[in-house]
């Protein structure tokens, strides 16, 4: 039986304010992604405080990294011409790609500017497991914003997205949503397995290669994203995610010698 999915994306309305789902779902993902990594600084002698001080930053550089590769890698036309519009991030357009990347600069430049500065590789590997986490929450809220949609589907498990028209589709942003959670309890699972300690690097490595694959798999059951994708075998974000799987890897070969 076909799901016919019509949600409306505003939780609560205060005159000209409005509170959204999506708003919502990523407040739940930094502050979860918070209590985890403040979980394991503890766990490991270093102060909370740290923890939140660098999610700040992480949580910035997220915000616009995102922005800036959903706008020139999406739509470059548009937002070349209307510069402006770049700012208008609440009328959507995020990317991934460009969020991992924000992340990993926001990191950088908040250790950078405190003391004592923590070594990076230990810090991205810890920070990798609520990231992932916190792309489950975002994958649910552009499900409930019916967003990021899949390509129609003949299967029972397709879903109608009312508001945008009546073709059962894949409904791809659970798929890696469920993804997304896997990827977090392995890479749990790797630090708990570890005693704590990984080699520096390893945690960060098989994310990328995780998270990635998973991209470039589910990226099959999109509909394109951007206009120019049309009539293309692989999409923009198969080809974005390409660097990131083979620097993965690179980070996990590193892991793997003597004294990394």
């Amino acid at each position: 039986m076909l799901l016919h999915w019509k949600f409306d994306p505003v939780l609560l309305s205060l005159g000209p304010i409005a509170i959204h789902w999506y708003g919502l779902l990523f407040v739940g993902a930094f502050f979860t992604g918070q209590a985890l990594l403040v979980r394991m600084f503890k766990a490991e002698n270093v102060p909370p405080q740290k923890a939140e001080q660098l999610l700040l930053y992480a949580l910035l550089g997220t915000i616009v990294g995102a922005r800036l590769v959903h706008c020139f890698f999406y739509d470059p036309a548009y937002y070349l011409s209307n510069p402006l519009a770049i700012l208008r991030i609440w009328e959507g357009g995020l990317a991934s790609h460009g969020g991992a990347l924000g992340m990993l600069l926001g990191l950088w430049l908040g250790n950078a500017r405190s003391a004592p500065r923590l070594p990076f590789l230990w810090l991205v590997d810890r920070v990798a497991i609520p990231a992932a986490l916190g792309a489950v929450f975002v994958r649910v809220a552009n499900f409930l914003n019916s967003e990021i949609l899949g390509k129609p589907t003949a299967g029972d498990w397709g879903v109608v997205f009312d508001s945008v028209d009546a073709l059962p589709r894949h409904p791809v942003q659970l798929y890696e949503a469920l993804g997304y959670l896997a990827v977090a309890a392995v890479l749990w699972s790797l630090y708990r397995r570890e005693g704590r300690h990984p080699p520096p690097g390893r945690l960060l490595g098989w994310f990328m290669v995780l998270v990635f694959s998973l991209r470039i798999a589910t990226e099959f059951f999109k509909a394109p994203q951007a206009a120019y994708e049309a009539g293309q075998v692989f999409s923009v974000g198969q080809y974005l995610s390409l660097p990131f799987v083979l620097l993965g890897v690179a980070l996990m070969l590193r892991a793997r010698k003597p004294g990394a």
